[in-house]
C-alpha cells in the first residue's frame, strides 16, 4: 500500500481493497521501522491516527464518499495541533501543546484525513536544509549524507521515502517547492491568502503560506482542495471561490505560452540542472506550449530584500517566546530581565538568533529607512516585473534551485550560501504568487525540480501542466534505493 499515491489510496478505499485501520496500520509500522535512519518525524500520533481511521471507516460505512477520507497525512510541526506537541522544531517549544487545531489541521481532519504525525522542520522555519532542528537534521532518502531541502524537509523526506503518500508544508522562501526538488516530489506553493495561515506558527507574516507535497500533481490537488478557503479568523486570507483543481487536470495545453527569464540561467546555474529544465521545456512544446526568453530585471535583488523583510517580520513574531507564557523557561532567573535573556539565549538556536539579530537591526530606529524600507521598495518592483512578464506569457518557467542537494554540514559555516539555494524560489513569495515544483530528473542521483510560477489564483493552471507533464515522463515515479 505504501507504493501507492494519494488518489490511488482513495480509490482503494472507495473499492474497500482495504481499510482506512488496515492502511494506517501499514503505515504506521513502516515509520516505526524506516524514520530512525531519516529522522523526519518530530512526534509520531499513532493513536490519535487510529482514532481517526477507525472513525473514517465507520462513515464510509454510512455511506460518506468524500474525496480525503480515510487518507493518510502528516503535518509540519509549525501547525498548531489540539493536545499535541508543535514545538516549530525548536527546544523554545519542545513542551508546548496546542490548545487549539490551525485552521488547515481542523479542515482536513474534518475531510476525513488521518493524522500519523507531526514532521521535522528547520527550527521556527528557518534554513533552506534542515539542519537547523533541534531534533537533529533530516536525512535524504535519495542519499542519507545529504540534506532533504528545508524547511519542510521532514515532510519532504517522509513523502520521498514512501512514509505516508502526502504532507502539508509551508513556504516563506522556497520551503515547501525547494525541499520538493531535492527530494523527487511535487510541491505546490498558492498564492499567499489561498490558505488560511491561523494557527500556524509565524515566521515572516506577509510571505508564509501553507501548501502540499506529494508524488504527483493529482496528490497536490487533492490535497490543496481540503486545505484552501476563506477563514474569517485569518485577516490575510482572501475571500474567493475554490475552484475544483482536479477538473482541469486534463486540459490541453495547446496554446500555453511559457515564459524563460534570461536571469535563471546565468552563473551560478549547475549547467546539468540546466540541461534538465530545458529537457522539460522540449516535453512541454510537445504538448502544444509555446516558449520565449522573457526578462525579470530585478530579481539580482531578490536575495538581499528577502534577508531584510523576512528577518525583520521574524524578529517582531518571535517577541512572544520570552519565557513567561508559553515555552521554555529558564531555571531560577534572578530577575524579569534574566528570564528575558536567558529564556531567549537557551530556547532558541543559531540561525534562529542570527534572524532576530539581523531583523532587530534592520528595524531600528537609525536603519529602518536604510534598510527595510528599501527592501520592501525591491519587493514592489519585483512584483511589477512578474506582473508585467504576465501580459506576455501564461507561465514563467525554471530551475527550482541552482545546484542538487548538498552534504549535511558542508554549508554550515557559511549562511549566505545556503541563502543563495533559494534564489529561484523567494521572489513568488515577495511578489505573492503561486509556484509548483515538479521532478525534473537526477543529476548525480540527486533529484532535481523544475518550477512553475503563474499569475494570482491560477494554482490550477500550475498543477494542470505538472499533471499533463507527468503524464509523458516518469521521474516522479522513481523511488529511493531500499523504500
Amino acid at each position: 500500500m505504501h507504493d501507492k499515491t494519494l488518489a490511488e489510496l482513495g480509490r482503494g478505499l472507495a473499492d474497500k481493497q482495504f481499510s482506512a485501520e488496515e492502511l494506517t496500520r501499514a503505515l504506521l509500522a513502516r515509520i516505526e521501522r524506516l524514520d530512525p535512519q531519516l529522522n523526519s518525524f518530530i512526534s509520531v500520533t499513532g493513536e490519535l491516527a487510529l482514532s481517526q481511521a477507525k472513525a473514517a471507516d465507520a462513515r464510509r460505512a454510512a455511506g460518506e464518499s468524500g474525496a480525503l477520507l480515510g487518507l493518510p497525512i502528516a503535518h509540519k510541526d509549525l501547525f498548531c495541533t489540539q493536545g499535541i506537541r508543535t514545538s516549530c522544531g525548536s527546544k523554545m517549544l519542545d513542551n508546548f501543546k496546542a490548545p487549539y487545531d490551525a485552521s488547515v489541521v481542523a479542515r482536513l481532519a474534518a475531510a476525513g484525513t488521518v493524522t500519523l504525525g507531526k514532521t521535522n522542520m528547520d527550527e521556527f522555519a528557518m534554513g533552506s536544509g534542515n539542519e537547523s532542528s533541534y531534533y537533529g537534521p533530516v536525512k535524504n532518502p535519495w542519499n542519507p549524507a545529504h540534506v532533504p531541502g528545508g524547511s519542510s524537509g521532514g515532510s519532504a523526506a517522509a513523502v520521498a521515502a514512501r512514509l505516508l503518500p502526502a504532507a502539508t508544508g509551508t513556504d516563506t522562501g522556497g520551503s515547501i517547492r525547494q525541499p520538493a526538488a531535492l527530494t523527487n516530489l511535487t510541491g505546490l506553493k498558492p498564492t499567499y491568502g489561498r490558505v488560511s495561515r491561523w494557527g500556524m506558527i509565524a515566521y515572516a507574516s506577509s510571505l508564509d503560506q501553507g501548501g502540499p507535497l506529494a508524488r504527483t500533481a493529482e496528490d497536490c490537488a487533492l490535497l490543496l482542495q481540503g486545505m484552501a478557503g476563506f477563514d474569517d479568523k485569518d485577516s490575510t486570507s482572501v475571500d474567493q471561490p475554490v475552484p475544483d483543481y482536479r477538473a482541469s487536470l486534463n486540459d490541453s495545453l495547446e496554446g500555453l505560452r511559457i515564459g524563460l527569464p534570461k536571469e535563471y540561467f546565468g552563473a551560478g546555474l549547475d549547467p546539468r540542472i540546466a540541461d534538465r529544465v530545458m529537457a522539460a521545456v522540449e516535453e512541454l512544446k510537445k504538448l502544444g506550449a509555446s516558449v520565449k526568453e522573457i526578462s525579470l530585471p530585478n530579481m539580482q535583488h531578490a536575495i538581499p530584500a528577502y534577508y531584510v523583510i523576512a528577518p525583520a517580520e521574524a524578529s517582531s513574531n518571535l517577541s512572544r517566546f520570552d519565557g513567561v507564557r508559553f515555552g521554555y523557561r529558564c531555571e531560577n532567573p534572578s530577575n524579569l530581565e534574566d528570564l528575558y535573556k536567558r529564556s531567549r539565549g537557551e530556547g532558541f538556536g543559531a540561525e534562529v538568533k542570527r534572524r532576530i539579530m539581523v531583523g532587530a537591526y534592520a528595524l531600528s530606529a537609525g536603519y529602518y529607512d536604510a534598510y527595510y524600507l528599501q527592501a520592501q521598495k525591491i519587493r514592489r518592483l519585483i512584483k511589477n516585473d512578474f506582473i508585467a512578464a504576465f501580459k506576455d506569457v501564461d507561465l514563467i518557467l525554471g530551475p527550482t534551485t541552482p545546484n542538487p542537494a548538498w552534504k549535511i554540514g558542508a554549508k554550515g559555516d557559511d549562511p549566505v550560501a545556503a541563502y543563495l539555494e533559494d534564489i529561484y524560489t523567494i521572489t513568488a513569495n515577495l511578489a505573492g504568487l503561486p509556484g509548483i515544483s515538479m521532478p525534473g530528473g537526477f543529476v548525480d542521483g540527486l533529484p532535481v525540480g523544475v518550477q512553475l510560477l503563474a499569475p494570482y489564483f491560477q494554482e490550477a493552471r500550475l498543477l494542470n501542466v505538472a499533471h499533463r507533464y507527468q503524464q509523458v515522463s516518469d521521474w516522479h515515479q522513481q523511488t529511493p534505493a531500499g523504500y
